[in-house]
């Protein structure tokens, strides 16, 4: 099997996709919060842990905004970006798009921040990357 190239920035966007049962949702058939910040938190983890290419924790949750409610049989996309790094913290802004399977309707539902750490063996914060500076394109 071929090996893919390496890439050369670190990754900054993790995607996750969740299906909505009926056990993720109570008894209006509305996803759970808790069930919907715990998807967040796994994208925010994914994404930084490929960023900082170390072990890391959450240190914080904010600002997170449910706006419309998710349904049972929804397909849930959780979207991750790497939005600014300290010397080992990481901010992660994160989406919540849910779509509709049978018509292909999409909604921004849900939007949060959270902040990763990166920490070395000993559990320690440890530095990570600088974020790429944006490309400008150049008519």
């Amino acid at each position: 099997m071929p090996e893919i190239a390496a890439i050369a920035a670190p990754p900054t966007e993790a995607r996750l996709l969740h299906m909505v049962f009926p056990d993720h949702t109570n008894h209006l058939g509305t996803l759970f919060g808790g069930q919907a910040l715990a998807w967040m938190d796994m994208a925010a983890f994914i994404a930084a842990s490929r960023y900082a290419r170390s072990t890391v924790v959450t240190a914080r949750s904010e600002q997170v905004d449910f706006n419309q409610p998710i349904h049972k049989g929804d397909l849930v996309e959780v979207v991750a970006r790497i939005a600014k790094v300290g010397r080992s913290s990481m901010h992660v802004e994160v989406e919540v798009i849910t779509e509709n399977l049978l018509n292909g309707e999409r909604k921004l539902c849900t939007r949060g921040k959270f902040v990763m750490i990166a920490l070395d063996p000993l559990g320690q914060p440890t530095p990570v990357p600088s974020l790429p500076a944006p490309s400008v394109a150049v008519d």
